[in-house]
């Protein structure tokens, strides 16, 4: 964990892996997101820019879905689906969904 002090001077910490939010997060986007475009989600570039948060948040759940079926794609209900989902809520969408954008341009 990173130890940040705010504007107030108090600390706190905050997780980043490899420059992402979080492990999680890097993991995605290194072992199923890497390669992959925009137009893998049906998106075309001139229709979408970072700052556009409504196509930013459906660009997002557009790939956690991706994601999620392909991880939990014929995993029987318990310990192991239970650990990937958890694993998963810990994704930052958002965050690889801009990633998608700005690697577009």
């Amino acid at each position: 964990m990173k130890k940040l002090t705010n504007t107030n001077g108090a600390s706190m910490t905050k997780e980043s892996y490899n420059g992402w939010t979080n492990y999680e997060t890097w993991r995605i986007q290194l072992e199923v997101i890497d390669g992959m475009t925009l137009e893998s989600f049906g998106v075309d570039l001139h229709e979408v820019d970072t700052d556009d948060v409504v196509n930013v948040e459906s660009l997002a759940e557009d790939v956690e879905s991706y994601v999620e079926e392909i991880v939990t794609n014929g995993v029987p209900e318990g310990l192991a689906l239970n650990l990937a989902m958890s694993f998963l809520d810990r994704v930052d969408w958002m965050e690889i969904a801009e990633h998608l954008i700005v690697d577009a341009r």
